[in-house]
């Protein structure tokens, strides 16, 4: 287990200036290892977490206990929490991964020149990755997993309200490195709760860190984006709408807007706005927030969705722009998928948008005008998972455009180099 580092802000620098060298050696063995050595890896992974479940979730009690006591939120303390469930999706998700191709050497483009040269372009490791998180304890094993598979050495940071559980969680991975015969420093947990260890990292360890990923709050990511010396595959915010043409089929529009608001408020993929068409408001409008109240959900309405349906909260301005994280959506009147697309751009954090319609012009105007890393069609937003993608797990879902957009998954945390083969040539 991991033995819990809380000194000076002295100690703390030597400490991850120490993390930053270990992760660096173990790069190129990782780098070059066989897929057979992290594919065994990776369900000696998954096999430990099982193993250990009574462990990790003994661990995840003190968290919630310390949680309950710091005076969490509801949504705070539902990302935070495990239970037997969520410990067999994480050993799932890994083994998703391990049964992925591996991305290492994989040749994405080929082609021949006149001259006689063969040039491709191939997938290769980023280096070591530094991925700071927050509450989700199920964050170590993604982040582990998919960092292994893609040959790059990960520094894990995660919260101090979930150090418990990520301490038992990464001694799982640990052991199926072990068993693997990979470096052990190939995935390492800051042993600190100390925040000088996040300004290091993001100072970038002496060059030794490559990319950081954020996944937490708001004010994480934004201090990570505005102080990190090194690339951030980051968002904000998951401001995500859903949009309810006058051609959606009503108990569709019904279903999919409970699963997208309510099946897990604290995620990102939640919606958070839901707008419905005007010409379908005396349709549609009343049906769909009856079944979101009837869920336990609070509405807040413009003036004149609440004129149709008064058990519901006036919106104000600040809801357009609120990521709730809770069982509260805004809901808006607009003028048809173009009043859908203007409000989307206006307020949109450009993380995940859906529309529920049967008009292919309006879903056809809607995908190809709504810039987010993320579109839907007669879906969920909660599909907004890299696990729903396939890629068996994500460390997060980028909303910038470059490298990196939408789940990072293990292709994601690849760079690529060319391979230039001849025969003699020379440049007149």
């Amino acid at each position: 287990m991991l033995t819990l580092h809380e000194k000076s802000r002295d100690d703390t620098v030597a400490l991850m200036a120490d993390i930053g060298r270990r992760a660096r050696a173990a790069a190129r063995p990782l780098a070059i290892a066989a897929a057979e050595r992290k594919h065994a890896a990776l369900f000696g992974m998954a096999q430990a977490i099982l193993r250990h479940e009574q462990d990790i979730l003994d661990a995840n009690a003190i968290d919630i206990r310390n949680g309950r006591e710091a005076g969490l939120s509801a949504a705070s303390m539902d990302r935070l929490k495990l239970d037997p469930a969520r410990i067999r999706a994480m050993a799932d998700g890994i083994r998703e991964i391990a049964a992925l191709g591996d991305p290492v050497g994989d040749v994405i483009a080929a082609w021949d020149r006149p001259n006689g040269l063969h040039i491709e372009r191939v997938r290769t490791p980023l280096g070591v990755v530094g991925v700071i998180y927050e509450s989700r304890p199920n964050v170590t094993a993604d982040a582990g997993a998919l960092c292994l598979k893609a040959g790059n050495p990960v520094i894990l940071r995660g919260g101090s309200d979930s150090l418990n559980s990520s301490a038992a969680i990464h001694a799982c991975l640990v052991e199926g490195l072990k068993a693997a015969g990979l470096p052990e420093d190939a995935i390492q947990l800051v042993p600190t709760t100390d925040r000088a260890a996040v300004g290091e990292m993001l100072k970038g360890l002496s060059g030794n860190l490559e990319v950081i990923i954020p996944r937490g709050g708001r004010s994480l990511v934004e201090r990570v984006q505005s102080e990190a010396r090194v690339p951030v595959f980051a968002h904000l915010e998951g401001i995500c709408h859903l949009y309810i043409d006058r051609s959606a089929d009503l108990d569709m529009a019904v279903k999919i807007a409970v699963n997208a608001k309510m099946r897990r408020t604290g995620v990102c993929g939640a919606a958070e706005t839901l707008l419905v068409d005007r010409a379908a408001a005396g349709t549609h409008l009343v049906p769909i927030l009856e079944a979101l109240r009837a869920a336990g959900c609070e509405i807040h309405a413009d003036a004149e969705a609440l004129r149709l349906y008064a058990d519901a909260q006036p919106a104000t301005d600040a809801d357009w722009v609120t990521e709730y994280l809770d069982a509260i959506i805004a809901v808006k009147l607009v003028d048809g998928v173009a009043g859908a697309i203007e409000h989307i751009e206006t307020f949109s954090s450009h993380h995940t948008e859906a529309i529920i319609a049967e008009d292919a012009t309006a879903v056809d105007r809607f995908f190809n005008e709504v810039d987010s890393a993320i579109l839907l069609h007669n879906a969920s937003t909660q599909f907004a998972d890299g696990g729903e993608f396939g890629m068996g797990a994500e460390i997060g879902i980028a909303t910038g455009k470059m490298h990196a957009r939408g789940p990072v998954g293990v292709e994601q945390l690849t760079s690529f180099k060319y391979r230039v083969r001849g025969s003699g040539q020379v440049r007149p």
